[in-house]
C-alpha cells in the first residue's frame, strides 16, 4: 500500500487508521515528499514505513516508495494487490476496499476510484484536459482521469514505473497501463479529501497540475 503525502500532519493519522481498519494485514508505505510539519514522524508512529524525499514531486516520491515496496515482496507468497491513495482522505480511506476487490475478482488490472461527490476545485479545466489527453493517447474514456486512489496488480505497477513526474503521475499511469494492454475499471466511491478552493493558492495549484498534464501528454506522443 502506497500513500502519497506532503504537509498532511492534520490528516495522515486518520488516513492510516482507516487503511489499517480496512486492510489489517497490509504493509503501508508513506511517500513523504519533503514535509516540514511532521507528517513522516506521525506516519511512523502509526506503524507505516516512510520513504522520504526532498521535494521531488508526487510522481518521483511515489516511484521511490513503490520500488522499495517491490523489493520487499516474497516470491514464495502470492502476489499482493498494490493500493495507491492520497494522504488527505482521512476516515473515508476505509471505503477503498472495492478497488482491491475489483482486481481480486479479475475484473481489471487497474481500478480507479471516481469520487461520488465533488468538493472544492476550480472550473475543471485541468481535469477535462487530462480526460482529453487520455482519449488522444490511448483511446480510453474516463470519468476520473487524475484520481489518486488506485489499485494495481504487481505486473501493472511494474509496467508504469517510473511514474510520471509531479501531478502527471496518474495521467501517465493510465496511458501507460492501457498501452501495455492492461484493463482499467472505474469504481464510484464515497470519498472525501482536502479540497482546494477558488482562491489564489488553489488556482496556482491547478496551474501546476495542468502544466504537468501537458508535459505527460507531449512525452507520450
Amino acid at each position: 500500500m502506497l500513500v502519497a503525502a506532503r504537509q498532511e500532519a492534520a490528516r495522515i493519522a486518520a488516513t492510516l487508521a482507516a487503511l489499517e481498519a480496512a486492510f489489517p494485514r497490509a504493509r503501508i508505505w508513506v511517500a513523504d515528499d519533503g514535509s516540514s510539519d511532521g507528517t513522516g514522524a506521525i506516519a511512523r508512529e502509526h506503524g507505516a514505513r516512510v520513504a522520504r524525499a526532498e521535494r521531488v514531486g508526487k510522481g518521483r516520491s511515489m516511484t521511490m516508495a513503490a520500488l522499495l515496496a517491490l523489493q520487499e515482496l516474497d516470491p514464495r507468497e502470492p502476489e499482493p494487490v498494490f493500493l495507491l491513495c492520497d494522504g488527505d482522505l482521512g476516515h473515508s480511506a476505509v471505503r477503498l476496499a472495492p478497488l482491491v476487490e475489483a482486481l481480486e475478482q479479475r475484473r481489471a488490472d487497474l481500478a480507479v476510484a471516481a469520487f461520488a461527490r465533488r468538493s472544492g476545485g476550480g472550473f475543471g479545466i485541468a481535469r477535462r484536459f487530462a480526460g482529453w489527453a487520455i482519449r488522444r493517447r490511448c483511446g480510453l474514456r474516463t470519468r476520473a482521469p487524475v484520481s489518486g486512489q488506485r489499485a494495481l496488480t504487481v505486473a501493472t505497477l511494474r509496467d508504469v514505473l517510473p511514474l510520471a513526474d509531479g501531478f502527471g503521475m496518474e495521467l501517465g499511469m493510465t496511458i501507460d497501463a492501457t498501452r501495455a494492454g492492461r484493463r482499467m475499471v472505474e469504481v464510484e466511491l464515497d470519498l472525501h479529501h482536502r479540497p482546494t478552493g477558488r482562491d489564489l493558492a488553489g488556482f496556482r495549484h491547478r496551474a501546476r497540475q495542468l502544466l504537468d498534464f501537458v508535459r505527460v501528454y507531449l512525452a507520450r506522443r
